[in-house]
């Protein structure tokens, strides 16, 4: 049984007879009456995400989880099946239970959150950024590093993120994966 102090990101918690993470918190200690913790919650069932408010100093359910290093492999149209990374054994999971599958390339190495209690997955944790290659884009002009202006690209994972115009084919750039947005572009 841990309290609101505990709550930090990637915390699994029993919320509500479901299993949610914590993407976000943050305490909040206002001027006038008692202080509160306001978090956004992500089922690890069914992906939906909500908004909740828990009073300072209430006891919550946390879920023992461990994590373990698998290696993205193929993406079957309905399932992502990966490797285990030490003992070779291979699970498959819903689109769902990922944060950002169009951003995964193979051979990829996640983390996988599994619940100790029925060794059921939970939640898969992509690297902080990834770097992916270029393969669709507008022709860049030279010059055009001045403003702000970007143009979509598609990357070889099938994702499609906003990348500056001075950016063209076969440029590998690194991705964040939380929010699927343009970092740098990588020079090799």
């Amino acid at each position: 049984m841990a309290t609101t102090s505990d709550i930090r990101n990637g915390l699994c918690i029993s919320y509500n007879n479901d299993i949610y993470k914590v993407i976000e918190f943050l305490h909040v200690k206002p001027g006038k009456g008692p202080a509160f913790v306001r978090t956004k919650l992500k089922s690890v069932t069914n992906g939906k995400v909500i908004d909740n408010t828990f009073p300072a100093g209430r006891k919550i359910d946390d879920v023992r989880v461990e994590t373990h290093k698998f290696q993205y492999l193929y993406n079957d149209g309905e399932f992502y099946h990966f490797m285990n990374e030490q003992d070779y054994t291979q699970i498959r999971l819903l689109p769902s239970a990922l944060d950002s599958p169009d951003l995964m390339k193979e051979g990829e190495v996640v983390t996988i959150i599994i619940n100790s209690e029925d060794n059921m997955p939970l939640s898969v944790d992509m690297p902080a950024s990834v770097i992916l290659e270029v393969i669709h884009a507008e022709p860049g002009v030279k010059g055009n590093t001045a403003t702000n202006a970007t143009k979509p690209a598609t990357v070889e994972s099938g994702a499609i993120v906003n990348v500056p115009l001075f950016i063209n084919e076969g440029d590998k750039i690194k991705v964040e994966t939380t929010k699927g947005t343009y970092q740098e572009r990588i020079k090799e």
